[in-house]
């Protein structure tokens, strides 16, 4: 299954916390589902009338429940840089101001903790802090205990509790975001700054996890149904659940922490090594640089595949993957693409079986389904690369 397939178990989970926008969802009549500990909206109008929207206009998703931290150091970012790059596989000093990249924690065998954004403020944003960071709902309580572990005393780290965070995504967000804050609108995929609107202090990044272009919104929690009504106002705007979100993300090849990725598995057998800059990679230094470096000379034992799926049934995951008799890997996400017209899975099988159009066999209901890997991601991403 993919995370919000068992809307019964999500709805199960408690206690539950509301997000700053819980009323605006219900008023929206959205069907709330328990998501990360939070009460979330996982449908509007239905899942895929909301994908197609998304894919051909703009989607306003909240993603609150994700975790804003920033930290901060009495040393210019000094000391916050070395402190991350020990945490983190990326290049944190190279990192220039108003730019974001995409890294994760690791543990010390190397397995994934998370994975995460970080940015460079500049001067003026957050206070002074020398970096801003979005980690996962799931995790983030997690994520928060073991960087306090392990950061130095000399670096402060501040979680924004308070505030919000909404996604504009789809071919249409760039003109939505021009008709609202029309500065915002110049930026570029993966460069970010801070904004004004109505005398509230925004944080915007040109980024997302729909593989459209679009923008991520960081908000006070007490100005962002302002925010969100003025966005939802525009013709080219509707708000999308997370059903539409998991289906979106999963079209577009992007893992989802907890399912495709885990402390099980690795940087480079996901496919993520990109997220390892040259100097990294040359001279190590972070948590779970071993294994890193071990797979990066002899490749990893296993990797995340893109899966094409004979027929109508989608694979869920937890399905089993057979080369054959041989079982050889599990379905990690699951579904049917609407963009595709066909079912779409992501896993994990054996390096052996991960080429390229390897012919494989899903068992789904007791049966087994044909199935090919495929490229990701299966439908091009469409970010906002040049001005």
């Amino acid at each position: 299954m993919t995370a919000i397939d068992d809307v019964a178990a999500l709805e199960a989970e408690l206690p539950l916390e509301a997000l700053p926008l819980d009323a605006w969802h219900r008023a929206k009549g959205a069907r709330m589902v328990g998501f990360a500990g939070y009460h979330m909206p996982i449908q509007y109008e239905g899942i895929m009338a909301e994908h197609s929207w998304t894919r051909e206009h703009a989607g306003l998703f909240d993603v609150s429940h994700m975790g804003q931290l920033t930290f901060s150091d009495e040393t210019g970012g000094a000391s916050v840089d070395a402190a991350l790059e020990t945490l983190l596989p990326s290049d944190i000093k190279g990192l220039k101001p108003f730019r974001q990249r995409y890294s994760m924690l690791l543990d010390a065998e190397g397995g994934i903790l998370d994975d995460l954004m970080v940015s460079r403020p500049g001067d003026g944003a957050f206070e002074g802090a020398a970096i801003y960071m979005v980690v996962n709902g799931a995790t983030k309580y997690d994520d928060i205990g073991w960087m306090i572990e392990h950061l130095p005393d000399d670096v402060t780290m501040n979680h924004m509790a308070d505030q919000a965070l909404l996604a504009l995504q789809g071919p249409e967000a760039g003109e939505a975001m021009a008709a609202l804050i029309p500065e915002a609108a110049d930026l570029i995929f993966m460069q970010s700054g801070p904004f004004t609107w109505r005398g509230v202090p925004l944080w915007i990044s040109r980024s997302g996890y729909t593989g459209e272009d679009g923008f991520e919104i960081s908000v006070p929690g007490d100005s962002v149904a302002l925010l969100a009504d003025a966005l939802c106002a525009l013709p080219q705007v509707k708000p999308i659940g997370l059903g539409a979100r998991d289906s979106l993300r999963l079209e577009a090849g992007l893992p989802l922490y907890g399912h495709d990725l885990s402390p099980a598995v690795s940087t480079i057998g996901a496919d993520l090594g990109f997220a390892i800059q040259k100097r990294r990679r040359e001279e190590g230094g972070f948590i779970g640089h071993g294994r890193v470096m071990k797979e990066l000379a002899e490749g990893p034992g296993s990797k995340r595949v893109g899966l094409k799926i004979e027929g109508r049934l989608p694979a869920r995951e937890g399905a089993q993957i057979y080369a054959g008799d041989v079982l050889v890997g599990e379905v990690t996400s699951g579904g049917f693409a609407p963009s595709v017209g066909a079912p779409i899975a992501m896993g994990w099988v054996s390096l052996p079986y991960s080429a390229l159009d390897s012919a494989l066999e899903i068992e789904v209901r007791g049966k087994r389904i044909a199935a090919a890997v495929a490229p990701m991601p299966f439908v091009p991403h469409r970010y906002r690369r040049k001005a």
